[in-house]
């Protein structure tokens, strides 16, 4: 006899329909997965076989065939040990009625039958949604998350297979999953700008950055604040749109995060160490390639502290997903995309020992090693980052004055209202914010004055400025004017974003 279950696979961030067809028929004792399984995959015969003992229908000592459909896409995880093993008891005659056809099931299952989460749950349920199906059985630590797409779909949460088997018969039904209203993780109270001391050229320069969504890179000596400012960025940012956080928690969950990333308030803010691997940046593994930190940093910030540190390879691979918003992932096992639209937030030392151009004097790097140790970071990705400051050592007076600063709460707020300006500007558009600006928007809504316009031509000139830095400092100045409330870009908007770009009056 042959039974048909409906579950869910998950192949890079989408998620999609899979037909588990289980077969049984005389012959010698025999369990075979078809279908192209992955390592996981092919250990559910064991979690099965035991699982179906423990509750008392021990699988029949025959012939089992189960192929996973489509035949063509590797099938990773133990998602499919629930959809097999009711397959199996339905085509050995234990579940009576005819499994239904709305109803799709995913889940791992522990040797006793109960049921665990599994990675991907928000994705395979928009899947499941959009194939049209009505119900979703999962495990109960994968329901919150799942309920994330709507009421149209009817989500059970299950916490043993004998639940649904008595749900199946008729003997007990489930409850339909009613989600609660999620109780947010609330931010980090002890991160805000009003502990950084002075900087405020640099604090300016952030908020501008948070306002247009541009890269950053400051470079300064040791102890100047530079961390310290970066890890508050995320305080400054505006809150994410309901599809910006569905695209957040779709990527965690691939991870096993999917529940932890719908209750956070805030956007994602990533800090790998400068040891990690090119992989490790943009994704990889083995089998179906993982999200890497540009992923998990999507719609919020990628922070790299000691930025000459990374491995060049490792810098290399943000030059694209810097420009395209996307990372492809090519491996023997497929070709995935991720999103990875960022905010690159970049610290770095002046020289090797950190102490070039410090009123100290301790630097003792001869410039020919200044020069080789800032070379470390590549033309093309420096040309990417829209804002270059330098940091300066905070003056005793700030440090021993100990005046409060400016909360993120206040700077957050103008960040929120010039971030509604660009939204009303490119309303009806992918545009999100000014650093995603097209061309054809550039031309439209960057156009400066007679002043601003003169000053650029004569920077441009005089710094040996490229193409693409010509226009992001245009971007910059549309955010410049949009926290502003202006307009129209005048010269001093243009001339404060010049100043921006640091690293081109250096030369460096």
């Amino acid at each position: 006899m042959i039974a048909t279950v409906f579950s869910a696979g998950i192949y890079g961030i989408e998620g999609y329909l899979v037909t588990v067809e289980c077969g049984l028929v005389n012959g010698l004792p025999s369990f075979e997965l078809v279908g192209l399984p992955g390592a996981a995959v092919k250990e559910s015969k064991e979690r099965v076989t035991t699982a179906a003992r423990s509750i008392g229908m021990a699988l029949l000592p025959a012939r089992k065939t189960v192929n996973l459909a489509p035949a063509d896409i590797r099938k990773e995880g133990a998602v499919y040990d629930l959809p097999i093993l009711l397959g199996l008891l339905a085509a050995q005659g234990n579940i009576e009625q005819q499994l239904p056809d709305d109803s799709v099931f995913i889940g791992e299952i522990s040797l006793r039958g109960e049921l665990r989460p599994v990675k991907g749950a928000l994705s395979m349920a928009m899947a499941v949604q959009q194939a049209g199906k009505s119900k979703l059985f999962l495990p109960e630590g994968n329901a919150e998350e799942a309920s994330l797409i709507g009421n149209d779909l009817t989500i059970y949460a299950v916490r043993h297979v004998q639940q649904i088997l008595d749900h199946l018969t008729g003997k007990q039904l489930l409850e339909p999953y009613v989600p609660e209203h999620l109780v947010q993780d609330t931010p980090d109270a002890a991160l805000d700008f009003c502990d950084v001391m002075g900087q405020e050229n640099v604090k300016r320069a952030m908020e501008i950055a948070a306002a247009g969504g541009h890269n950053m890179l400051m470079s300064g000596s040791p102890g100047s604040g530079k961390s310290m400012m970066a890890k508050r960025i995320g305080t400054i940012l505006p809150p994410m749109t309901s599809e910006e956080k569905m695209d957040v928690v779709r990527i965690y969950s691939i991870i096993g995060e999917g529940s932890r990333a719908a209750r956070s308030q805030m956007r994602p803010v990533r800090a790998p160490h400068h040891t990690t691997s090119a992989a490790g940046i943009a994704g990889g593994g083995q089998g179906i390639p993982m999200p890497g930190e540009l992923s998990l940093a999507h719609n919020g910030v990628l922070f790299l502290d000691e930025l000459p540190e990374f491995r060049v390879d490792a810098l290399e691979v943000l030059r694209q997903p810097i420009e395209n918003g996307t990372v492809s992932i090519v491996r023997t096992a497929g070709r995935v995309t991720y999103p990875a639209r960022f905010m690159l937030i970049c610290a770095m030392n002046p020289c090797k020992c950190g102490w070039y151009g410090h009123p100290s004097g301790r630097c003792r790097c001869t410039p020919a090693e200044v020069k080789k140790y800032r070379r470390k970071i590549s033309g093309p990705l420096l040309d990417r980052i829209d804002i270059q400051v330098h940091v300066r050592p905070v003056p005793l007076k700030d440090l021993s004055e100990r005046k409060p600063a400016e909360s993120s709460a206040d700077i957050r707020a103008r960040v929120i209202a010039a971030r509604e300006r660009q939204q009303a500007r490119y309303a009806g558009t992918k545009t999100r914010c000014n650093a995603d600006m097209q061309p054809a928007q550039l031309a439209e809504f960057c156009r400066p004055d007679a002043a601003g316009q003169a000053l650029l031509d004569a920077a441009f000139k005089k710094l040996g400025m490229t193409a693409r830095s010509y226009d992001r400092i245009l971007r910059l100045a549309r955010t410049i004017a949009d926290l502003a409330g202006e307009e129209c870009i005048s010269a001093g908007h243009i001339a404060e974003a010049i100043q921006y770009r640091s690293m081109d009056r250096d030369g460096a």
